[in-house]
């Protein structure tokens, strides 16, 4: 599901068994405690796995969404991502990313990314991926696998690189979004999100919880919601996409930049030494040369 791998109501996945037994009264606390404990272990032993629990109305509006991002040759959008982190004080922070995106199937994407944090630009051309930072004038330039999905891994793998839409942009969507799904429901419909009608639903996999908006007549997503099944402090992650173009006319010059040529040249390489995360804060701004690779929000 969405590497961000983003409620209406709540969802219920816990399979316990009743703990068998009742302590008698003359046991001491201890006793009874222990015979709890050894009770909750043993139920805990023997739970039955849980089963996928996936209604079909929400499974099929997925399929839609997908089938209908699958399906276009190119495509263009704005996502604007917020996430929360934790302030020294205790309340999260939000910090916000504002992305504009632009794609070719099989071979183009390019993707402009401003907010709070450092301005990042992203070309790929089939042959090659180049990430530029405009404010410090670096420009990192590596060869690229022959696909969107392969530069996509590349570029992480190699530069921690990563975008919080990237399940929109593969070949398969609907693979990329319902893998390893435990429960999917159908929440009801908005007409608040995104400035037109959309069909809520949620998706829950073994790692966050995501609640999405899906455009009622074109399908397409207007905003998703996540909180990671395992942050204890169940920080919100949230996207909102918007100004959709499918199959829009591009240009060739599209998915380059004159920019870069000017610019200083960097090794394409992993900008910290931890992995990266969409949505995760800026990190405290450090001298240029550790910010190779223009990392993305």
């Amino acid at each position: 599901m969405i590497h961000y791998k983003f409620a209406a109501r709540a969802v219920l996945l816990a399979s316990a068994i009743a703990l068998a037994g009742a302590a008698s009264a003359q046991q001491s606390p201890t006793t009874v405690s222990k015979a709890s404990k050894s009770a909750r272990a043993s139920s805990k032993a023997i739970a039955p796995a849980a089963r996928p629990e996936l209604e079909a109305k929400a499974i099929d509006l997925l399929k839609a969404t997908s089938d209908r991002l699958a399906a276009a040759r190119s495509m263009s959008f704005t996502a604007i991502a917020t996430y929360e982190s934790p302030s020294r004080i205790g309340p999260a922070l939000a910090y916000t990313t504002l992305s504009e995106v632009l794609m070719q199937r099989p071979d183009k994407l390019r993707v402009i990314t401003l907010g709070d944090g450092p301005a990042s630009e992203f070309y790929y051309d089939g042959k090659t991926m180049t990430a530029f930072a405009p404010a410090e004038n670096l420009v990192a330039v590596s060869a690229a696998p022959p696909t969107i999905d392969g530069a996509l891994k590349a570029a992480f793998d190699s530069a921690a690189i990563y975008f919080p839409f990237t399940d929109l942009l593969v070949a398969d969507p609907y693979r990329a979004l319902a893998d390893g799904l435990t429960v999917a429901f159908y929440i009801g419909q908005s007409k608040v999100v995104g400035g037109t009608s959309t069909e809520m639903l949620a998706l829950v996999n073994d790692k966050v919880f995501v609640q999405l908006w899906l455009g009622t007549e074109d399908k397409l997503p207007r905003m998703l919601r996540a909180v990671f099944r395992d942050d204890p402090l169940r920080l919100r992650h949230q996207l909102e996409l918007s100004n959709w173009k499918l199959d829009p006319e591009l240009t060739a010059d599209a998915f380059a930049s004159s920019k870069t040529a000017a610019a200083a040249a960097i090794a394409f390489a992993h900008p910290g030494g931890s992995p990266a995360s969409g949505f995760r804060p800026p990190v405290k701004a450090k001298p240029a040369v550790k910010r190779q690779a223009a990392k993305a929000q």
